[in-house]
Parts: C-alpha cells; sequence; structure tokens
C-alpha cells in the first residue's frame, strides 16, 4: 500500500494501549498538581499557544510559522522556569511514592544498624495551639518531611530542643523575641525559631487570610512539610499543606489530621480523637 501513511497505521497493539494509559496517567497527575493555582492557567496558555503554532504550521504559513517556532524551540527551558515549583513537588511526590524508603528501613533492621528518630508525638502542638487559640495568639509550625528546610531554619534562631508544650508557649507569647515568625520541626526536635518562610504571590488566596496564612501556604507549595496556623485575629486552627488551606479545625479534627499527614496512627500514640473543640 502506497501512500502518506504506513500500512500499518490503524494497528493497535497492547504496546500502543499501554502508551496511551501510560501517557492519560501522566496528564491527569500533571493536572492534579496544577488544580488550584495559578500555574494551571499558565499551562493552558502554553498548550493553546502550541495548538496555534500547530494550526499555523498546517495551514502552511511559513512566516508566522518561523516566529511562532523561535518561540517553541526554547518551549522547554521557558516551562522550567516557570513551573520550577511545580516540578519540585512533583518529584517530591514521586520519590515518596517509591519504595526506597522502605527498603532503607528493612537494610536497616536487617543489618541491625541503628533505628530513626521515634514518631513525633503531636500532643503538645494540639495542646499548645488548643491553648494560644483561647488567646488569640498567633502561632506558625511548619512540620518538615521529605523536603529540607534546613535553609529557613538558618534564616532564623537556632534551638534543637526537646518538644514541649511549655516550650512552645513561651516561643509564641507575645512579648517573646521569638514569637514573630515560624517554628520548624524536624527529626523529632525544634529545630529552629524566628524562621522566615517565603510568601505565596497565588492570587486566589482569599483576602480574609493574612500574612501568616500566606507564608504557611507559601512554603507548602514548594516543600511537602505540613503547617500549622493558629490565627492572631480569629483565633482559628489551620493547617496548610500542597498550597491548600484547612481552616476553621476543631481540636479532634487538628489532632487527627496530623497524625494522618505526619504518617502517625492515634491508636500508637495513645491519643484520642474524641476531644470538645476550642
Amino acid at each position: 500500500m502506497s501512500g502518506p501513511f504506513p500500512i500499518n497505521f490503524l494497528r493497535f497493539g497492547w504496546i500502543d494501549a499501554a502508551d496511551v494509559l501510560l501517557v492519560t496517567v501522566l496528564l491527569y497527575q500533571l493536572y492534579k498538581l496544577l488544580r488550584g493555582s495559578v500555574a494551571l492557567n499558565v499551562a493552558l496558555g502554553l498548550a493553546s499557544f502550541y495548538l496555534l503554532y500547530l494550526v499555523v504550521k498546517a495551514t502552511g504559513m511559513e512566516l508566522l510559522t518561523k516566529i511562532l517556532g523561535q518561540f517553541m524551540s526554547v518551549g522547554v527551558l521557558a516551562s522550567i522556569i516557570l513551573f520550577q515549583q511545580e516540578i519540585r513537588r512533583f518529584l517530591l511526590s514521586v520519590g515518596k511514592a517509591t519504595a526506597l524508603e522502605r527498603v532503607r528501613g528493612w537494610g536497616r533492621r536487617g543489618w541491625g544498624r541503628a533505628e530513626g528518630p521515634a514518631p513525633l508525638a503531636v500532643g503538645p502542638f494540639v495542646e499548645a495551639a488548643k491553648s494560644l487559640s483561647t488567646k488569640y495568639t498567633g502561632a506558625l509550625i511548619c512540620f518538615a518531611q521529605a523536603s529540607d528546610l534546613g535553609a529557613y531554619a538558618e534564616s532564623g534562631d537556632r534551638l534543637d530542643a526537646e518538644i514541649s508544650k511549655r516550650l512552645l508557649l513561651s516561643i509564641f507569647n507575645k512579648t517573646s523575641p521569638l514569637h514573630d515568625g515560624a517554628v520548624i520541626v524536624a527529626r523529632g526536635r525544634l529545630q529552629a525559631a524566628r524562621c522566615i518562610l517565603p510568601v505565596s504571590g497565588n492570587p486566589d488566596v482569599p483576602a480574609a487570610l493574612g500574612l501568616r496564612h500566606r507564608a504557611a501556604i507559601g512554603l507548602s507549595e514548594i516543600t511537602d512539610a505540613v503547617v500549622l496556623v493558629v490565627s492572631e485575629e480569629t483565633g482559628a486552627m489551620s493547617l496548610v499543606r500542597h498550597g491548600e488551606v484547612h481552616r476553621n479545625l476543631s481540636t479532634a479534627e487538628l489532632r487527627a489530621r496530623l497524625n494522618e499527614w505526619l504518617g502517625l496512627a492515634p491508636a500508637r500514640q495513645g491519643e484520642p480523637l474524641a476531644e470538645t473543640a476550642p
């Protein structure tokens, strides 16, 4: 058979089906990553620009094709620059989805190496947030996970202290010199206080959320950290993860979400979930 199409053009095998399925999954994950952020509008704009380039090229408009082609030739580099935060989040999610950490953990147990730090007890944070909420005292607590928050810890004052409710209340006391900024928790200890966080520039953030919430959103947009926020204006307790704010949480909801998102089992912590909201 002669013509512009090869003889196997209409053949569709299991490899082609797997190819289409993988591309579909990749596009869906990309949509989930960009959903709810300004990056989705940018991605749609780039896709529209690329479709325009294909139409112009198909119609034979040589001059316009060459002009648009110059933009498309640097499209990959431009996408990396525009979506650097989203690409970082995507790679972090892929890394967490692999079994690498489980393999490492098996190796430590199998070869008799030292175990990692004990699971983080969320009780002191929940009780401190509850107390701060009733006093309308603002707080910002960042829980490091896979992402390294060392650069943000360096912007504040190093503590490397044991976690306790009294220490948290002392830090966020309005008369304390450490109350401005965020506390960073990593490896089961309070690593630093008075830390400076990147402020989100997302225009979709509600106007009711102040600078403290925007800082929490900004950190969660570029890392996988979980951020606990207590509003100074309303006393509301919120959790921020992946750029999404979960507002007006009760004490029980706060405890349950922290246990879930930090990979802890409430039963192991010995902390009941049924509590009265502050």
